[in-house]
């Protein structure tokens, strides 16, 4: 993959990884999105995989890092479609499953 398109998938992530750290400590983050592997949300163990990215060098990242990062970027362009009267409304699921993703659409 050129350095380009790596360049443009990283700069889709906007949240810190302490911010997203946070959220995923968090009950909020634990309560939305599809459960997958026991009581964990698909979203929250992407989360957790977007951390351990974010932690990596840019230089280490890997051609599966990239591929992960892909994924994220598609999910949160098709969330971010959806969220009607949701968006308005800090704590909502839809916020929070955007969040589990490392995508806070209230800082966009």
């Amino acid at each position: 993959m050129a350095d380009d398109d790596h360049a443009q998938t990283w700069s889709a992530f906007n949240m810190t990884p302490a911010a997203l750290r946070k959220h995923l400590d968090g009950a909020a983050s634990r309560e939305v999105g599809q459960k997958k592997d026991g009581d964990e949300s698909t979203g929250h163990a992407m989360g957790r995989r977007i951390l351990a990215i974010k932690d990596k060098k840019k230089a280490d990242l890997t051609d599966d890092d990239y591929a992960a990062m892909r994924k994220v970027v598609g999910y949160v362009h098709r969330h971010l479609k959806q969220g009607g009267d949701a968006r308005k409304d800090p704590d909502s699921p839809w916020r929070m499953s955007l969040m589990n993703w490392g995508h806070d659409p209230h800082t966009d």
